[in-house]
């Protein structure tokens, strides 16, 4: 009896989806619940489970195929009905060869040499060639330890070494050569495509600047990461940091986290944040929820396990929905500075860049200091360019001094 494979549910407003890759081959033992499919949606992948358990059937569609949400992508054969896997009986042992009939006396081996029973027995026993063999009897006759001697002179040599097979001739380079590989779009890198130029045509974006000193954050994440891991079961990273300083800075100019529906503003009191991590099919932004009631220790715990979850493919769809800001940080890759877009419908990106040693001025001296380039893009038609430098330069303030964050300055 066969289980049909149905297209699960994938979430809020998402009707169809990509069959990314089949997990099972026809004839594979499958457990229930075991994943058999994976599916790319314009958010994430996400793997189709075996209603029962069985072997995996006929697959119903193909990778690269869209399929609809309920659609039957394949099937799954009871183990009931699938008959048990029988070894091949065992082929009975051949009959033994019967043995040679020794030849008759006037079939000698060598034409007209004439050799004795037992000589010709050892010569046809051996599949020696008599004529080969130098005799040391009467008028030159072989005798029996002239062919052992022929026996023994043939075991002790090398086998010769098989000779090597020619190497082929590499094929003519064609002169201005040149390739090309076509590979299908992913839904997921499709859907990045289209809401990234949305953004651009539908909001008035613009970027501001700044770059921040990062030497007390630094110094205060050499000083407590050992006993911050140790407490806490993650690693103490900057991220943390800068969620908690835009979220003082987000109170102080709502605007930037707001957003435009209609011809309405919606101004928030929480604030989710849309972290920006890497996974196989490109960048995908989880939400840290209500980032402004979490420590700088459950911040790093949630990004930690989003960051893992995106690697393993197995984030869930509502926890891509919803953030209200965005931080992007581009430094992991060695980005020095960049003009991050937008995430509809939220109104900022903020991008985070890689630290870099440079001279700057302090107090009168040039001194070397740990410095960060940042890049707040924002859609000028709710914030304007004084609320986004203030931005910057709040965020800014705290994380050169982080002292602030805890006094809520």
């Amino acid at each position: 009896m066969a289980t049909e494979i149905k297209v699960p549910t994938l979430g809020e407003s998402i009707t169809e989806a990509t069959i990314g890759e089949w997990l099972k081959k026809p004839g594979d033992p499958v457990k229930v619940d075991e994943p058999v499919a994976s599916l790319e949606t314009d958010k994430v992948s996400v793997e189709v489970p075996s209603p029962v358990a069985g072997v995996m059937g006929q697959y119903a569609a193909q990778v690269g195929d869209t399929v609809q949400v309920g659609a039957v992508i394949g099937s799954v054969e009871s183990s009931a009905g699938v008959p048990p896997q029988v070894a091949p009986a065992a082929s009975p042992a051949p009959a033994p060869a019967p043995a040679a009939a020794p030849a008759p006396a006037h079939e000698e081996p060598a034409g007209d040499l004439t050799l004795s029973p037992s000589v010709r027995r050892m010569v046809l026993e051996h599949g020696l060639d008599p004529t080969q063999i130098k005799g040391t009897g009467k008028d030159g006759r072989l005798t029996k330890e002239d062919v052992q001697h022929a026996i023994d002179t043939a075991q002790s040599k090398p086998a010769p070494a098989p000779a090597p097979a020619p190497t082929p001739a590499p094929a003519p380079a064609q002169a201005g050569e040149r390739r090309e590989e076509r590979v299908r779009m992913t839904r997921l890198r499709q859907t990045i495509a289209t809401r990234l130029k949305e953004a651009q045509n539908t909001a008035a974006m613009l970027t501001t600047f700044n770059d921040v000193d990062m030497t007390a954050v630094m110094e205060a994440r050499a000083k407590y990461k050992d006993l911050f891991e140790k407490k806490h079961g993650v690693r103490l990273g900057f991220m943390g940091f800068f969620v908690k300083a835009a979220v003082q800075a987000l109170r102080d100019i709502p605007a930037v986290n707001g957003s435009i529906e209609g011809d309405e503003i919606v101004y928030r009191d929480y604030v989710d944040v849309s972290v920006a991590v890497s996974a196989p099919n490109g960048l995908v932004v989880p939400v840290v929820r209500d980032a402004q009631d979490l420590s700088v220790a459950g911040i790093e715990k949630t990004i930690a396990d989003f960051g893992k979850r995106a690697k393993d493919g197995t984030l869930k769809m509502e926890e891509m929905r919803g953030g209200t800001f965005t931080i992007s940080n581009g430094g992991v890759f060695g980005s020095l500075l960049s003009t991050p877009i937008i995430n509809p419908p939220q109104s900022a990106v903020l991008g985070l860049h890689r630290i870099e040693e440079r001279p700057v001025v302090r107090d009168g001296q040039i001194v070397v200091r740990p410095m960060m380039y940042l890049a707040l893009s924002y859609d000028h038609r709710l914030v304007d360019g004084r609320e986004a430098v203030t931005f910057l330069v709040a965020l800014k303030n705290a994380i050169e001094d982080p002292t602030r964050l805890l006094i809520d300055l």
